[in-house]
């Protein structure tokens, strides 16, 4: 068994009323070389069967201490089914991207079944030109965005080909733990948490005036600088203005889910890096801003100062093939205010690099070590009070948007391409009701977008207006 960590289960206790905290990932195959020229769901399946011990999380199923004392624990599932999590479905004709996406929301929107391995694996007929999808969704209390494309890599080929991979020995469900061992071990833990929740906090004080909303608090930003001044992290930049104005996406997000999805070409992004002497990454991220502007334009609700983004950054190592997350977070503006779409780059420039300054300057682990300090009994009401109280007050961030690097070639899938992967991710009522993820593979910046239903109905125009941003760049 493996016990959950605290931040892992806090993935588990934001799931209330709107909030659904699984990720997931949509790929669009073309299975002309497939044989038989398609991909059918016994297809799918006995390649997930063959390939199960590569991706052991999804064996694994939840298990509750009694009376919540402690972080839950991962058995392996006696009673794994794995036709339960691989399924099929069909669009009718003519199968086009509008009913793709309402039909990739409908399954977005629906939480996973906490009695079972918390994944799902849809294979979606019926396209057009011919073309199948393929969407899956994982907890995130089970995986981080490099655990989930360390699940990609076991299930995907670099050649049309499949590789062989060796057979899996006779596998054996363990013994699942008793009761009376889980209540030892939360006593244990209940124990030492105080010295843990005072070594937490002490690491915590030199970065608090760089956490939205605690930035804003009386006296915070003279008790961060003792604590960097005793601490000795030497020259930090000063944090940024996190001043989080409302926007149409900012409040209690609703159970319903509007999703959109379309890609840019990698060289395109590329050639404007290398003309504006900047990163690809700043190039996305000011395509981001200049499309949330056009919206918010739209939506005559334009502030006059910046939004603020959560940018997730993993913290974990390349050849770290742990389960959980192991992940943090930069808090930046995003320059939304700007008209200029030069100066909008230039601010997304300076911005991003101070945000890495202090980003290395920050233990890996502070995301880990706040939610830490809550004991795990009342983690479940904390996190579902936080999730309630902070919106209404003042929003801590606008968004996320996350810019992740993946594989400059071709993969497959039972000898199908994968023409296409849009990541699709997490809102909140916290995070806010819009998320952004941006996805490079073979030459192609995929975007997949996420966005509470009743908040940004019209989610798909964010995708167009980030392809005008880069075309309003190219002219530069």
């Amino acid at each position: 068994m493996r016990q959950l960590s605290a931040l892992d289960a806090q993935f588990l206790n934001v799931e209330s009323g709107g909030t659904v905290a699984h990720i997931a990932g949509l790929a669009i195959l073309d299975a002309s070389g497939a044989p038989a020229g398609g991909l059918t769901l016994d297809d799918l399946i006995d390649l997930v069967r063959r390939r199960l011990h590569l991706v052991e999380q999804f064996r694994w199923r939840l298990v509750e201490v009694p009376l919540g004392l402690d972080h839950p624990y991962w058995i392996e599932d006696p009673d794994f089914d794995l036709e339960f999590h691989v399924r099929e479905i069909a669009l009718p004709a003519p199968g086009d991207d509008e009913q793709l996406r309402e039909q990739i929301a409908r399954l977005h929107q629906r939480p996973l079944d906490r009695s079972r391995p918390l994944w799902e694996m849809y294979l979606v007929q019926g396209l057009e030109d011919g073309h199948i999808a393929l969407y899956v969704k994982v907890h995130h209390a089970l995986i981080d965005g490099v655990s989930a494309a360390q699940i990609v890599a076991a299930l995907l080929d670099p050649e049309p080909e499949p590789r062989e991979v060796p057979a899996e020995e006779e596998w054996h469900p363990e013994r699942p733990p008793g009761q009376w061992e889980m209540l030892a071990g939360a006593a244990v833990r209940a124990a030492v948490h105080p010295l843990r929740t005072a070594g937490a906090l002490l690491r915590a004080v030199p970065h608090l005036d760089a956490l939205p909303i605690v930035a804003r608090l009386p006296g915070i930003g003279l008790v961060a600088g003792t604590g960097r001044a005793a601490a000795r992290t030497g020259d930090v930049p000063p944090p940024p203005s996190l001043s989080v104005p409302r926007t149409p996406f900012n409040g209690p997000v609703t159970a319903h889910r509007r999703v959109a999805f379309g890609s840019l070409p990698l060289e395109e992004v590329k050639k404007v890096r290398r003309a504006l002497g900047v990163s690809v990454n700043d190039v996305v991220m000011a395509l981001c801003a200049s499309a949330l502007r056009r919206w918010l334009i739209d939506h005559d609700a334009l502030p006059d100062r910046p939004l603020v983004a959560a940018v997730p950054v993993s913290t974990r190592a390349l050849e770290d093939d742990s389960h959980g997350n192991q992940v943090s977070a930069m808090f930046t503006p995003v320059p939304t205010h700007l008209a200029d779409p030069r100066e909008r780059v230039a601010a997304v420039e300076d911005i991003m690099s101070t945000a890495k300054e202090r980003f290395v300057a920050t233990p890996d682990q502070w995301l880990e070590e706040l939610t830490s300090v809550v004991p795990p009994a009342f983690g479940s009401l904390a996190a579902r009070a936080l999730f309630r109280l902070a919106p209404a007050a003042l929003p801590p961030i606008n968004l996320v948007i996350s810019n992740v690097p993946g594989p400059q070639f071709p993969l497959y899938l039972c000898r199908a391409e994968v023409l296409g992967y849009f990541p699709i991710s997490v809102i909140s009522d916290l995070s806010g009701g819009l998320n952004i993820t941006v996805f490079s593979y073979n030459g192609s910046l995929d975007i997949g977008v996420v966005a509470c239903r009743d908040m940004v109905p019209d989610v798909w125009t964010i995708v167009d207006y980030m392809g005008e941003a880069l075309d309003e760049l190219k002219a530069l």
